[in-house]
């Protein structure tokens, strides 16, 4: 059905929306998926005893959280571009349950920034430790975007001299060709240090989320399901009382000691007439 301006600002937002968050699902469940079948990481895997580490609840929350958010766009998309309620209405429902997850995860993140701060940390050394020993290409891009992101550089710091130094971002200044911030020691530092930003992040993703919703709950409204046709029925006497006489051109009926009635098709305000 045709869309107003509101339903249209609101399709084409959605259609965005959906657009970025397919991007960030795939980048996720992709890198989630590399670290847990990859040679050189499918081993910690196996292990039980290495099943509560940092690595592993990271990449299964890597893996989860792609995978979920893939599911939302194919609601999404499908119902804004095909302008199906029932698709919004359930894509609706499972942004609003992402975004409540998201404002309890950046809470909890909060609270407890230094355990946080701590198995984020450790999470890092294991991707480092692992790359020293295999020199896989998908941890060299995974630790190249985190000491990009923090502006560290190693386990150690030492620019010159660490092992996985061909990973570090460029040095701004001269002191940095020798040394840098270590990125366990950033890591920590960004989640107790910034944990105010940390936090404001998770809750500024899910204002994004409650701004989707609205977008989306506008949409199906403007989406009303077209209401079913009405008849105006007409009841006719008893066939044993009415002679019937054919017509080229209509019908009509003869009432004892009466004129012919004449019936013929008709539709008042495009409403169709049942006869009984």
């Amino acid at each position: 059905m045709a869309l107003d301006g509101c339903g249209l600002l609101c399709k084409y937002t959605l259609f965005i929306f959906n657009l970025i968050f397919a991007l960030v699902g795939f980048v996720f469940l992709g890198l989630g998926l590399w670290l847990r079948f990859s040679d050189s990481t499918r081993a910690i895997f196996q292990f039980e005893a290495l099943n509560s580490s940092a690595f592993v609840i990271a990449v299964t929350v890597l893996i989860i959280t792609g995978s979920v958010m893939l599911i939302v766009v194919v609601f999404g998309d499908y119902g804004a571009c095909n302008e199906k309620r029932c698709a919004l209405q359930i894509f609706s429902v499972l942004v609003s349950l992402l975004a409540g997850a998201v404002v309890v995860f950046g809470v909890i993140a909060y609270s407890r920034k230094e355990e946080i701060g701590l198995r984020m940390g450790e999470f890092y050394s294991s991707i480092y430790l692992l790359y020293v020993a295999n020199s896989d290409p998908v941890l060299a891009v995974t630790l190249t975007f985190i000491q990009k992101l923090l502006h560290c550089c190693g386990a150690t710091g030492i620019t010159v001299l660490d092992f996985v130094k061909e990973t570090c971002p460029k040095p701004d200044n001269f002191w940095e060709h020798v040394k840098m911030d270590a990125c366990p020691g950033a890591i920590i530092n960004v989640f107790n240090r910034n944990a105010a930003l940390v936090m404001g992040v998770f809750v500024g993703t899910g204002v994004l989320l409650l701004l989707a919703l609205i977008c989306s709950s506008t949409l199906a409204k403007k989406l009303k399901t077209p209401s079913s046709p009405q008849y105006i029925i007409l009841t006719q006497p008893q066939t044993s009382q009415l002679e019937y006489i054919p017509t080229s051109t209509s019908i009509s009926y003869s009432f004892p000691d009466q004129e012919p009635v004449v019936f013929t098709p008709l539709t008042v305000a495009n409403i169709p007439i049942v006869i009984t």
